[in-house]
């Protein structure tokens, strides 16, 4: 059984940089190979570095890391909005904490974390999906108060699908 930890044995959080990318690719890494999704995990470093910390950065990550820097879990997200809500959101892309730090509390930190920055930024709520059968992740978000969205279910275009159909408005406005 892990030993439940106090907020000053966690690891140190962090916004992410550039220099984390490498790290930030392993924890993601480890996400697709714990899914069962290792053979759709196409991302790489420079994907990251240009997509996380260009010019106009599509997401945000915190890093929780050891006193001796070593980074040992992250939280990607990024700014949503609801049309029906009428307010700014959070979407939480991934969560990772490396398996030494789970079951001790600190998910639950760094989630609390991401809260603040949402209140502090005006965002009024945090979405995410999670695995199907990830019922530890389940559990975990519904012991910190989140609900399932039973009346939605999550569609994805991509690929050859995205391509064909970005080429019919091509064609459509073509003079």
């Amino acid at each position: 059984m892990k030993t439940v930890l106090t907020p000053d044995q966690f690891p140190k959080i962090r916004p992410a940089t550039a220099k984390d990318a490498g790290h930030m690719h392993a924890m993601l890494k480890e996400i697709a190979r714990v899914t069962g999704s290792l053979d759709k995990f196409t991302s790489t470093v420079d994907d990251i570095i240009r997509d996380g910390f260009g010019s106009t950065p599509a997401f945000h990550a915190l890093i929780g890391e050891t006193d001796a820097g070593m980074p040992l879990a992250m939280c990607l997200y990024f700014d949503s909005y609801s049309t029906f809500r009428g307010k700014a959101g959070i979407y939480i892309q991934d969560l990772y904490v490396d398996s030494s730090l789970r079951g001790g509390g600190f998910a639950r930190y760094l989630f609390a974390h991401v809260a603040a920055y949402a209140r502090q930024n005006n965002r009024h709520y945090i979405r995410l999906s999670v695995d199907a059968e990830n019922m530890t992740g389940q559990k975990f978000y519904r012991k910190i108060g989140m609900k399932g969205a039973v009346d939605e279910r999550i569609y994805v275009l991509d690929g050859d699908a995205l391509g064909n159909l970005a080429a019919e408005a091509e064609l459509l406005t073509q003079p």
